[in-house]
């Protein structure tokens, strides 16, 4: 059976990822750290973060609700999914730019693509709308691996 429509739902969607980037964010000190290190001639300004973020994670909740609101059989498994990619989001910053450690911020982040990709997947069965929706984020956590690596390099 089909939930019905909740706003109070839908915000606290919406403000889970949000609340996770924020505390990931504060806890980690990036932008400090970005301004700071050598950096390949693609790499966006620093201002540009925050906003894609924050519309990256606007999506995920919205997509994340999506889910919740259906009674298919792979909805806990979708969520649980979309759970462990979230951690592994909050881990990478802290990895990266608090304690600069490039290399395995990067393999963090491979395993955080591969859990993207599963909830992408899980998602899509259920609702492919839901899956759609995290497509923007897959793409900008791949570009997000290749200036990782970079960095990496330079650094």
């Amino acid at each position: 059976m089909k939930r019905s429509f909740s706003k109070s739902e839908l915000a606290i969607a919406i403000l889970i990822p949000l609340a996770v980037g924020t505390l990931s964010s504060l806890l980690s000190g990036n932008m400090t750290l970005y301004r700071s290190v050598n950096k390949p001639s693609f790499s966006p300004p620093g201002t540009l973060f925050p906003i894609v973020w924050a519309i990256l994670y606007i999506l995920m909740g919205i997509s994340s609700y999506l889910i919740y609101q259906s009674d298919h059989p792979l909805r806990n498994k979708a969520l649980k999914t979309y759970a462990i990619q979230l951690l592994f989001n909050f881990g990478w910053s802290l990895l990266f730019f608090r304690f600069q450690l490039f290399f395995p911020a990067f393999l963090w982040l491979l395993i955080m693509i591969f859990f993207i990709v599963k909830m992408i997947v899980l998602f899509y069965q259920i609702k492919p709308i839901a899956a759609y929706l995290q497509i923007p984020y897959l793409l900008w956590c791949l570009f997000a691996a290749y200036l990782n690596f970079t960095i990496y390099q330079l650094n």
